[in-house]
């Protein structure tokens, strides 16, 4: 069979086409197929990175809170803190660590240690603990230059991280140990003058009773005599053992009064008469001024009374042969209040001595051989009348010229008398 080569050439290009075109479209859709994967890949990948993104955005968020709340907690702490990474920067110093600090607080995260702590000694020995602690930790005392004064500082480090690591974050907490010591301070000169005090009314007691024993009161008149310088120092140690389990009572919370309507002018009447007897031995006038209005108040009649008493008994005491002492109430309707006060006409107390009186133990040294007292008279005054009845206190005074002690407590509302 005869072909033209010129058809077979034709049908040959055009099977080629084919086939090219073909492959072409093969390959396209190969192509197409891997761009297809190669897109759900990617958009897995994405999701996926999206995913991890919202994650760390979640949990850098969840970090961000706890932080916050860990730098609340010790922002609250009274003691100072402050708190270093392991390079050496300053990660949160709370408020209690300003007077500690050369920048305010809010402004020390981020800084190097070195440009935040004021003290050298405490930045060195916080910048040693990043090299590692021993479990407890570490704990001593330092003094530190705080506004220009030095403050006694319990300090106390705790690293924080990894055994294997070579460096570590310390939290640093500084406690101020002022108050402690200002506290074993009172409590010492306390203790002393308490000794002291209780010691003298002692040793009168055991003098004379070494002198009956000797056979010293050869008659009845001189037994009685030392008979009764010994009941009268007892009966002082008593008053002052009494006064300090009182005072210590009231200072812990555990003195309990009763509450009930009193009526004032009835306990200055009772005072007065009681306490006449002893103004009479110093040619002394007690003169008394209570207003014509109702005296009443709520409160503790038998402690309200002692103070009255104690008030009255300085005044006789530190008043001069001859002198005048006034007593005087009144009510004040502005502030619902009674206010009472006993004036002298005695030696007088110096400005700058006005403001001792109410302490435990004080004695004006001047006036130590004017008079004995168990020396809390006052302190408790100022324990029952502001502690315990809600009032006020004070003392008005010139040297030479006398004295006036006053206190006003809340009166009983109800209906009072017209002047």
């Amino acid at each position: 069979m005869y072909t033209d080569p010129i058809f077979i050439s034709v049908v040959t290009v055009t099977t080629l086409t084919a086939i090219v075109a073909v492959i072409v479209a093969l390959k396209s859709k190969a192509r197409e197929a891997d761009a297809i994967t190669e897109m759900q890949t990617a958009k897995l990948e994405s999701e996926e990175a999206h995913g991890s993104l919202d994650s760390a955005k979640i949990h850098g968020c969840i970090d961000r809170t706890r932080r916050r709340q860990v730098e609340s907690v010790f922002d609250v702490l009274r003691d100072a803190v402050i708190v270093v990474d392991a390079h050496g920067e300053v990660l949160h110093a709370n408020k209690g660590a300003s007077g500690l600090l050369l920048v305010d607080p809010s402004e020390a995260a981020g800084k190097p240690l070195a440009d935040v702590v004021m003290d050298h000694q405490l930045t060195a020995t916080i910048a040693d603990a990043r090299s590692g602690l021993p479990k407890e930790g570490r704990q001593y005392e330092q003094e530190i230059e705080n506004d220009e004064e030095t403050v006694a500082y319990e300090v106390h480090l705790q690293s924080v991280g990894h055994p294997d690591e070579a460096m570590h974050a310390v939290v640093t907490v500084l406690r101020d140990l002022s108050r402690e010591r200002e506290i074993a301070r009172l409590k010492s000169d306390f203790v002393s003058k308490a000794s002291h005090e209780l010691r003298t009314p002692l040793s009168s007691i055991a003098a004379y009773i070494e002198m009956l024993e000797d056979g010293d009161a050869k008659d009845e008149t001189t037994r009685q005599d030392f008979y009764g310088v010994i009941s009268t120092e007892t009966k002082r140690l008593q008053r002052m053992i009494d006064n300090l389990l009182n005072i210590s009572q009231i200072e812990a919370g555990l003195m309990h009064i009763d509450r009930v309507s009193v009526s004032f002018d009835e306990l200055v009447g009772r005072a007065v008469t009681n306490m006449n007897p002893q103004a009479k031995e110093k040619n002394l006038e007690i003169h008394t001024q209570l207003a014509d209005v109702d005296l009443s108040v709520v409160g503790d009649g038998d402690m309200l009374y002692q103070v009255i008493v104690n008030l009255l008994s300085n005044a006789i005491k530190y008043t001069p042969q001859g002198g005048r002492i006034t007593v005087a109430a009144d009510t004040d309707n502005l502030t619902r209040s009674l206010h009472f006060s006993v004036s002298d006409t005695g030696l007088g107390i110096a400005p700058d001595q006005t403001a001792k009186v109410f302490n435990k133990f004080f004695r004006i040294e001047n006036y130590r051989h004017v008079a004995k007292g168990t020396v809390l008279g006052l302190n408790l005054c100022q324990h029952i009348i502001e502690t315990l009845h809600s009032g006020q206190i004070g003392l008005e005074s010139t040297l030479g010229m006398g004295s006036k002690f006053w206190f006003s407590i809340p009166a009983e509302r109800g209906q009072q008398k017209a002047a």
